[in-house]
Order: structure tokens, then sequence, then C-alpha cells
């Protein structure tokens, strides 16, 4: 007992040192318990080796004995594998949709030329009229709703669209990997970004994005000389949605959470 209780310490050591060096390297938390995992499954190995062995069985339950040990075998792994993150098809599908589906629409603007024809030649009707109004001394059109005319739709509907994509863009672009936000996501590679309003204006936050390198936030040196955050989103992203997630992006202000000062390069 006391041999394997030493093996046993010796497998948390060894799984300890592993887990402190991944997590150093910022590897991933799975792949930490995944080398946690992998020096215990050792230590087990060498206490197998020092067990007593099994007494002789006859060739039926030898083979029943194989059969039960492969099942329990393939129960642990398949039981196991199910709580590690799985790969979602669908999802990733969902995802390459949305960066493409600029690129569909613009392959669909054969369809649309007629109804924007129309639309243009809809509002150059529309201004001959205020011509004609302003010279017979009319101030002011008729009002939509008299009209028949449904109202537009307010500001704060189109401004909360807006930031709505501007975050849907945030989850679409991943930034959450290298950022953290309102609490989630990761700050090594990045700064946090609660804050980042009060320093950058929103179209410094749109440089940033499209030209990694005209920034760069105190205390991130070696992630800027490494180029950490990727020179892709001017290429993956129509300027709209660049727009949308620096706006957004630019709401954040929250002056409790120390957000690195940016330092412009360029």
């Amino acid at each position: 007992m006391g041999n394997v209780m030493k093996k046993l310490a010796i497998g948390l050591v060894v799984g300890g040192i592993l887990v402190g060096v991944a997590k150093a390297l910022e590897f991933p938390f799975v792949f930490q318990m995944l080398f946690l995992g992998f020096a215990m499954l050792g230590a087990a190995v060498f206490m197998l080796l020092d067990a007593p062995p099994l007494r002789t069985m006859s060739g039926g339950k030898s083979l029943c004995a194989l059969v039960a040990f492969y099942l329990l075998l393939c129960t642990v792994y398949i039981a196991g594998a199910s709580f590690l993150p799985q790969f979602d098809p669908e999802d990733e599908k969902g995802k390459i949709a949305k960066i493409l589906k600029s690129q569909i629409d613009a392959s669909e603007k054969g369809k649309t030329e007629e109804l924007i024809a129309r639309a243009k030649a809809l509002d150059e009707q529309v201004k001959a009229l205020e011509v004609r109004l302003k010279t017979l001394g009319v101030d002011q059109a008729v009002p939509a709703q008299q009209a028949g005319i449904p109202p537009a739709p307010t500001t704060s509907v189109a401004t909360g669209d807006f930031m709505k994509l501007g975050e849907e863009q945030w989850q679409l672009m991943e930034c959450y990997n290298c950022h953290k936000l309102r609490g989630e996501g990761g700050k090594k590679r990045g700064p946090e970004l609660d804050n980042i309003g009060s320093f950058l204006t929103v179209d410094e936050i749109k440089q940033k994005i499209t030209d990694p390198k005209s920034f760069m936030a105190e205390g991130f040196e070696k992630e800027w000389e490494k180029g950490r955050m990727p020179d892709k989103f001017k290429d993956l992203m129509e300027p709209k949605d660049i727009q949308a997630l620096a706006s957004w992006l630019g709401t954040f202000k929250n002056t409790s959470v120390n957000t690195p000062r940016p330092i412009k390069k360029k």
C-alpha cells in the first residue's frame, strides 16, 4: 500500500509540473487537464506493474474477462470524450455564412439592379416635387402621416440595430479569444477593453482593427512586436461591419476597469 501511495504522489507531482508549464505557455484549460491525465495514467501503469499476478483462468473465463475489460475501456473513453468541447459543424457553417454574406449578396447584385434603378427614379421624382412645392411658396410638405406613409424608424431603433451588428461582429470574429470584455474572454494576448471608449475615438478603433500596428497598448509591447493581433479583419469584414464593431466598442467607458492606455504608433 505504501508503494502505491508513493507512486500516486509522484504522479501528482509530475502532473502538477506539466499543468504549470502548460499554463505558463498559455495552453487551453482542456490541454492542461489532458497533461494531468497522462501523468496519472502513467502512475496507474506503474501501480499495475507492482500488482500481484492474476490466477490462471480457463479459456471461456479469459474470453469473458477480455470482452468485459474491452467494454469497460470503451465506456470510459466514450464517456470521457463526451465531457470535452465538441466540434459543431453547423455552428462553424453559420459563422462562415455570415463572413461570406457580403460576397453572396454581391453575386446576386444583378437581380437587384432593377430595384435600385426604380428607387433612384422615385428619388428623382420626390426631389422634383419638392422643387415644385417651393416654387408654389409651400414651406413644408404634407406630413407623412397625413399622406398615409408609415413613419420611418426612429434614430434610437436604427442605432440599436447598428450596435447589435457591432456585438455580432465581436462574436463572429471571436475577438473574445484575446480580449476580455464585460468579464468574459481572455486578456493575456490582448488588453481588457471595458474602458476603451475613454481612450480612443470610433475612427481610431477602426484604424486599430484594420491596421493592428497603428496603436500599442501599454504593457503589451511584446505582443505588439510579435503581431499577435492578426492583420486580416480588413479583408474578412465589410466597411459597415468594421464601423459597427468600432462604434459598439466606443460605447464602453467603464473607468473602474483598468484598460491599458493605447499608444499611437502610426
